[in-house]
């Protein structure tokens, strides 16, 4: 075994020394793409600034009398830096976007419109589509120049004009400092080691070495969120299908909850339906029979009348009672009237097991927040009740952010899934209604912790901020 160790350990080193190099190399290749972004981001606009500037100062001389050649020459450059300007601006994007497919796999589609064909009347004029000329190069130079400045992607490549530039200031521009002024410095340094000027400058060649490294594997990073950079303002389309995508998963999951609420909401109606069917409804009937019985009784056998009498008051007092914990299921008086932390401790003194529960709202949550929260604790406290083996339960409700937040903790056996049942899943539901979080850690052994999140706006000023063990 110890062979067979020794055998190995060289060749992970030797895997791992060929990964590192390999991300050198790769840094080394980024570093020159980082070097040509930065080539292509300021020799562009350097030019056309310093043209645009040689064009303003020769009208300038010919109007001071330095001659009408140098006015005319400074006109005519003036009248062209326009055309120079969106040649390169078109130019500049249609190399960004070769880069970005070959750099990083990214395809810029070009969006821009082709130019209408010209349409010659019977007069032999030209129509442009918003005005007649007599010669067709005329005629062609307006449409082409009419096409150009009004289309959208000739103003995205002139913003992505500015924008490279910027892009590479920010994310190209420290990636090359770090690789060449460390090494510069780690060149220095180990000059002046070499020849014995002082024996800390080994150390500093050392750690500029380490600035240059970091260049290296800064460099990749740098390109490719320049070429993302480059897909948002040269092609809008993508970010409008990542939108997209985005926005149809948030259809998808409003479907599904909205089914889930319909369902729930069916099978609620069915249960409340079958308990007052089984329960309160049954009972009535039977008191209404033993009236009639007694009505008939009262004559003949007065004694067993009033038996019966005593049965019915206590089959009322059954049924009122069902009828009490039947609205209270539906929607519980206290909740209602005293809110969700005076709710959830009367919940703890119902449990067959003792519950601390703590309380931070600063205001009461909204209604419906309110009972999905409720139900939510009332269902995990009769899971731990029945199912976890715990000898205590905690529950923490506190608003935070924006967000109710609830986690119920016991000191249980653990291994709790939803997938096993236990009224877990039909809690994610009732949450997801309301773009709620669940969350379950509970490892063999326990703790078992459920943290339950719901976005809500606070709405009633009433403070309810306590602990208490029940």
């Amino acid at each position: 075994m110890d062979m067979v160790s020794q055998v190995a350990q060289p060749g992970v080193a030797v895997q791992r020394a060929e990964q590192a190099w390999e991300r050198l190399l790769m840094g080394l290749q980024a570093q020159w793409r980082c070097a040509l972004v930065l080539l292509q981001a300021g020799i562009g606009p350097v030019v056309l600034l310093y043209s645009g500037l040689l064009a303003a100062a020769t009208v300038a001389t010919g109007g001071l009398g330095r001659g009408p050649l140098a006015g005319l020459l400074g006109v005519a450059g003036l009248l062209a830096w326009p055309l120079a300007f969106f040649w390169w601006s078109r130019q500049h994007a249609a190399i960004t976007r070769s880069r970005a497919a070959a750099w990083s796999g990214l395809l810029l589609r070009e969006y821009h419109r082709s130019v209408p064909g010209l349409v010659q009347d019977e007069r032999g004029h030209w129509w442009t589509g918003h005005s007649y000329f007599r010669d067709k190069r005329v005629a062609e130079s307006v449409l082409l120049a009419r096409t150009r400045v009004s289309d959208p992607a000739t103003w995205r490549d002139v913003r992505w004009l500015a924008g490279n530039a910027v892009s590479a200031g920010v994310l190209a521009l420290p990636s090359v400092g770090l690789l060449v002024g460390g090494g510069l410095q780690m060149t220095i340094s180990l000059a002046r080691s070499y020849f014995g000027r002082s024996p800390e400058d080994f150390v500093q060649a050392i750690f500029w070495a380490g600035v240059a490294v970091l260049g290296l594997l800064v460099a990749p990073h740098a390109v490719r969120m320049h070429s993302e950079w480059a897909c948002r303002l040269l092609d809008p389309e993508s970010s409008a299908k990542q939108e997209k995508v985005r926005l149809t998963k948030r259809v998808e999951h409003l479907t599904t909850t909205r089914a889930d609420a319909v369902g729930s909401q069916v099978a609620e109606l069915r249960r409340i339906e079958r308990d007052l069917h089984d329960g309160a409804q049954a009972r009535l009937v039977a008191i209404g029979m033993t009236l009639g019985t007694i009505e008939h009784l009262m004559e003949t056998d007065p004694s067993s009348a009033r038996s019966l009498l005593a049965e019915a008051r206590q089959s009322s007092a059954r049924a009122l009672q069902e009828l009490r914990d039947l609205v209270r299921g539906i929607h519980p008086p206290v909740l209602a009237e005293r809110g969700l932390g005076d709710a959830v401790r009367e919940l703890a003194l119902d449990s067959a097991l003792p519950v601390e529960v703590t309380v931070s709202l600063p205001a009461r949550p909204e209604p419906p927040v309110e009972s999905a929260a409720y139900f939510c604790v009332s269902e995990l406290l009769a899971n731990a009740a029945k199912h976890s083996g715990a000898g205590q339960v905690w529950v923490d409700i506190l608003f935070r952010a924006g967000q109710l937040r609830i986690s119920v903790t016991d000191d249980g056996r653990g291994g709790a899934a939803p997938e096993r049942g236990s009224g877990l899943r039909g809690i994610e539901r009732r949450l997801a209604t309301f773009d709620g979080v669940f969350s379950l850690s509970s490892p063999l052994g326990g703790p078992t912790t459920i943290t339950m999140e719901l976005p809500c706006v606070l709405s009633s000023p009433r403070t309810s901020t306590s602990s208490e063990r029940v």
